[in-house]
């Protein structure tokens, strides 16, 4: 059965969706009441934020539309030094689309809730003239358990450790996109092992980013202009698979400017650099880590090259492309 108009009427139509997909797929005590706002249990200060999710195709090799959803609010909330506890979720539906293939995004949302210890608890659907598209806005609240986490707080002396291989998210969009086959599978995961472990392990974390949209060095240059820092990385360290690698050469593409969504930078002082990193690559979703460079005197971000060269890295300038998010 398709989506239609009737659907977002308010009525028995929308009544059927919320509870035949939306609850039956994630449902909790507190969904479950259906009210006009969630009562939350919430202690001290909160990390809150809100993203939106425009994928194209929807469904890929490592995750699909619902994952990201999910994924990439909550690592948000991680990198503010917080546990993610409760998601909203709003659904702008277009008419036509299959109720089966909107079940399966909300059942891969319901994984990865799980997943990451989150409940969804109140949500919104909306449905438009369209032809089978779907959009996504979640927002999120965790509480913060490790004060103070924020990029303007990086120092000279610092390190810089990346949670594993760049590229990978955006090279398998590129890849469903262009026809291309291979084994390249979206990075797409929940963040809050890897910041649990550097909390649990007593690590001084300075900041900590999610590496999306604008890629590592667009997230290094927006350290660099808040700490009033420079960052200096070695080509070397910086992990990318073989086979984006490859990709990358054939398409053009720089791993320094590619999306990822399950990515994420911490600094750290210098004195518990590996103990950090071996806290990091205790996570599943870390085992790829590695101190990648360090703050330094000056502004702005460089690579040192194998070569012993230096490429001055830039915030990503004008439309990534493609637009994968």
């Amino acid at each position: 059965m398709k989506i239609d108009m009737a659907h977002g009427s308010g009525g028995n139509q929308t009544t059927s969706l919320i509870n035949d997909t939306f609850l039956k797929c994630y449902g909790n005590e507190i969904l479950s009441r259906l009210e006009d706002a969630a009562v939350l249990s919430v202690k001290g200060d909160i990390a809150y934020t809100t993203d939106s999710f425009v994928v194209t195709p929807m469904f890929f090799n490592g995750g699909d539309i619902g994952k990201i959803a999910i994924c990439g609010t909550v690592n948000d909330v991680a990198m503010m030094g917080a546990i993610p506890k409760y998601l909203t979720a709003g659904f702008i539906i277009e008419e036509g689309t299959e109720i089966e293939l909107l079940e399966s995004i909300a059942i891969s949302m319901g994984k990865a809730a799980l997943e990451a210890g989150v409940k969804i608890v109140a949500g919104d659907t909306k449905v438009i003239e369209g032809n089978g598209g779907v959009y996504i806005n979640t927002s999120g609240i965790g509480e913060i358990v490790k004060p103070g986490v924020s990029i303007s707080n990086c120092r000279e002396g610092d390190v810089v450790i990346l949670s594993g291989n760049l590229g990978d998210h955006h090279a398998a969009i590129m890849s469903v996109r262009m026809g291309i086959e291979n084994n390249i599978a979206s990075d797409c995961a929940p963040l809050v092992s890897i910041v649990k472990n550097l909390i649990d392990d007593g690590i001084d974390i300075k900041c900590m980013r999610d590496v999306t949209r604008g890629g590592l060095a667009t997230v290094l240059n927006e350290v660099s202009a808040s700490s009033g820092c420079g960052v200096e990385i070695y080509d070397k360290n910086v992990p990318v698979s073989e086979e984006v690698r490859g990709l990358c050469d054939i398409l053009g593409l720089d791993p320094y400017y590619m999306a990822n969504e399950g990515k994420m930078i911490a600094v750290v002082p210098k004195i518990q650099a590996e103990q950090a990193l071996e806290a990091v690559k205790k996570s599943s979703y870390g085992k790829n880590a590695a101190i990648i460079g360090e703050i330094v005197p000056g502004r702005g971000v460089n690579a040192i090259t194998g070569l012993n060269g230096v490429r001055a890295l830039d915030i990503l300038y004008g439309e990534g492309l493609p637009r994968i998010c």
